[in-house]
């Protein structure tokens, strides 16, 4: 099949000159300040000490109900045998309801259950009706009921109440009262004030308040230490990296670093490898521009001098000047050709482009160049799709294209084949030409090692080396021999496919 392609191309065996400008370059240093950062130890210890205060303080709470709880108990028995004490000075005339209660209650026989003159005890017995027999009167008459299950094996009640104005603990006991002349029932009432209690209670709160507060300090310490020996690699990598010198972005050597800081290390040895090679290629790049950009600005500059002296004819001089300017237009271009691929490379989620298309586009782009020497021109593709951005197959292909056009005899043939399998797709392009030597294939990929130095820039398949490596692809270039003659050259470009379909 004939297929025409279009002009723009280089002369030596290399790329096209690239029609969009290179992106600006520069860099910003941002400074990165510690004031809003979090620190560590602050963090351990709000998230460690704040849960433990807050068990502390519940702790403390219900140790303290526990702690009351259990004096109750110990102290509602003292005032339990204090009403059993009472019970045994009563004595009864009558029986039931015609019953008359007697009771004799000396002060000695309370004041052994009285404890340090903290607490103060008060008593009063009672008929079953409330009538008074002996005691305090002012002390309210017990309306309550005895439990179904009383604590204890008799019947008896506990309640709090309040008398004189004190807070009190009251303990009831129903006290069956028989002798040979009578019998008859008492209600014993014996309140105690709690400030012993409450004293008791107090001590044994503030003790454990003390161990936890020291428990808590001790955690507290424990943490920052703990964190300091902790972070002592971080601060010691960060000081390592602090001392370096400007421009210094070697691995960093962790030895001692604990593991789990070798995942930072490994992606901070990773980042700098990345980093020295953006460098070395902005580097390079300013180097190789440098260089050679001086040699067609001193000719062009010399040829204008000799213009200007009339040492050369005015065609004659505009004629070389137009050559040495396309030849520096077509270095610039290449060389900002190669800092966009890098550029690219950077550069997430790319499209998905169709191979075939882009190819196709491209012949009928060169198409001028194919009429011009009577080629003839064979075009056959398959659907490809590849994740590239269209600008870098479009490159790889007119390069490699323009080059097979370039070294290709008149009317010689030329083909252009993409095929797939399961994983890769492949771009051939078949030339007629004379092939390249084994000293020259040495170094054909490297920059400025055009075959011909004078007609080229030795760009050309440097630019389609790098575009198919940042397509993780390959490129080869092999001499088709025939009974030991190179009868052609055969581009071969293998890129990865994908299942995506092709954007619009």
């Amino acid at each position: 099949m004939k297929s025409p392609a279009s002009a723009g191309a280089s002369e030596g065996r290399d790329g096209p000159p690239l029609a969009s400008s290179a992106p600006s370059g520069g860099s910003a240093v941002h400074a990165v300040s510690s004031a809003g950062a979090v620190s560590l130890r602050r963090y351990l210890l709000l998230g460690i000490l704040i849960p433990v205060c807050v068990l502390v303080v519940v702790n403390t709470f219900s140790l303290y109900n526990q702690t009351f709880s259990a004096l109750n108990t110990a102290y509602d028995r003292t005032l339990l045998a204090s009403a059993k004490s009472i019970g045994e000075q009563l004595d009864v005339t009558g029986f039931d309801e015609q019953s008359e209660l007697r009771v004799t209650v000396p002060y000695a026989a309370l004041e052994a259950f009285e404890a340090d003159n903290q607490s103060r005890l008060f008593y009063r017995v009672s008929s079953l009706n409330g009538q008074l027999i002996s005691g305090f009167a002012q002390l309210p008459f017990w309306r309550g009921q005895i439990p179904d299950k009383p604590p204890y094996a008799a019947l008896v009640d506990f309640y709090d109440d309040v008398f004189r104005g004190d807070a009190v603990r009251v303990a009831v006991l129903l006290q069956p009262v028989a002798s040979s002349q009578g019998r008859g029932m008492a209600v014993i009432q014996v309140a105690e004030t709690l400030e012993l209690r409450h004293t008791l209670a107090r001590e044994i709160l503030i003790d454990t308040l003390w161990r936890q507060a020291l428990l808590v300090l001790v955690i507290a310490l424990v943490t920052v230490v703990v964190v300091q020996r902790a972070t002592r690699p971080v601060r010691s990598l960060s000081a390592q990296l602090q001392s370096r010198p400007q421009g210094d972005l070697s691995p960093i050597a962790a030895p001692g670093a604990p593991r789990e800081l070798l995942p930072l290390v490994d992606a901070t040895n990773a980042v700098m490898v990345r980093l020295q090679g953006l460098l070395d290629n902005q580097t390079r790049f300013v180097r190789d521009a440098a260089h050679q950009l001086r040699t067609p600005l001193a000719v062009l500059k010399v040829q204008v001098q000799s213009a200007l002296r009339g040492d050369t004819d005015a065609q004659n001089a505009l004629h070389e000047i137009n050559q040495t300017v396309d030849r520096a237009t077509l270095l610039a271009n290449q060389m900002l050709a190669l800092a966009k691929i890098e550029q690219l490379r950077q550069q997430a989620d790319p499209h998905t482009m169709d191979l075939a298309q882009v190819v196709r586009q491209v012949a009928l782009d060169l198409s001028p160049l194919i009429a011009e020497k009577n080629i003839d021109f064979d075009i056959e593709t398959v659907p490809a799709l590849i994740a590239s951005h269209e600008w870098m197959l479009g490159e790889l292909t007119r390069n490699l294209l323009h080059n097979a056009i370039k070294h290709s005899p008149q009317g010689a043939a030329l083909s252009v084949r993409v095929v797939c399998d399961a994983r890769v797709a492949a771009l051939t392009i078949r030339d007629c030409g004379p092939g390249i030597s084994s000293e020259l294939a040495a170094r054909l990929y490297q920059p400025f090692s055009a075959g011909n130095v004078r007609h080229g820039s030795g760009l050309g398949l440097a630019i389609c080396r790098e575009i198919t490596q940042a397509l993780d692809g390959s490129l080869s270039l092999d001499n088709r021999v025939r009974h030991d003659r190179v009868i052609g050259l055969d581009a071969i470009a293998r890129l990865r496919l994908v299942q995506n379909k092709p954007q619009e």
